[in-house]
């Protein structure tokens, strides 16, 4: 089974060139030179066709007229090769080969077929794989969006906490400063004893 669905190398379109430029000389189809790369390189002849038709045929231009040219003229001279003084008229006409001949085996009905249907399955191949990248670029975006969520409730937590930590830190300041209050009422009565506040807000006794 044909797998292979990586990128095409500059090697990969050189020899997908010049396989159907070969074929295009010899006077077979562009099909056969794609089953021929296919086979070569482990694609399908449908992704070897949609290469070709898409990037390299483009590339090719003046190469693809050289070859239509020498097959052309290789019908030519081996028609000319029939024609000989020693044969009658009526053996060449029977070993000339017909146009719908030379066309039927060039360019067959199905071989039409085959070739639309590989454009097909492209297309199909090719559609699966946008929807694939469309349905992973949604998924990303989701995915961005829940961090952005995610990282403003973080920063929200973090400043609670630092509430929290604020008023706990103000709780045990009270706190102590209730336990020296008893403490000094413990030792003396207030009215024998003089206080006064301190700048960090503490209660200290004054000497008399």
């Amino acid at each position: 089974m044909k797998v292979r669905q990586d990128a095409w190398s500059h090697e990969d379109d050189v020899l997908l060139a010049e396989t159907v430029l070969k074929h295009i000389r010899e006077g077979s189809t562009q099909l056969r030179a794609f089953d021929e790369v296919g086979d070569e390189l482990n694609r399908t002849s449908a992704a070897c066709g949609f290469r070709w038709n898409a990037v390299v045929r483009q590339r090719y231009i003046k190469q693809i007229a050289e070859a239509k040219k020498e097959r052309k003229e290789r019908k030519r001279a081996a028609s000319v090769s029939y024609y000989t003084p020693n044969k009658p008229m009526w053996s060449m006409i029977q070993q000339q080969p017909s146009f719908q001949t030379e066309a039927s085996s060039e360019l067959s009905i199905d071989s039409v077929i085959q070739y639309l249907q590989s454009l097909s399955q492209s297309g199909q191949s090719q559609t699966r794989l946008q929807k694939e990248n469309e349905a992973l670029l949604k998924e990303n975006m989701e995915l961005m969006t829940r961090n952005r969520e995610l990282e403003k409730e973080l920063q929200k937590i973090k400043q609670d906490n630092s509430i929290i930590e604020e008023d706990y830190q103000s709780l045990i300041q009270i706190m102590n400063r209730a336990r020296r209050m008893a403490i000094l009422e413990d030792e003396e009565p207030l009215s024998n004893a003089a206080f006064k506040m301190d700048k960090n807000g503490n209660l200290e006794k004054i000497a008399k």
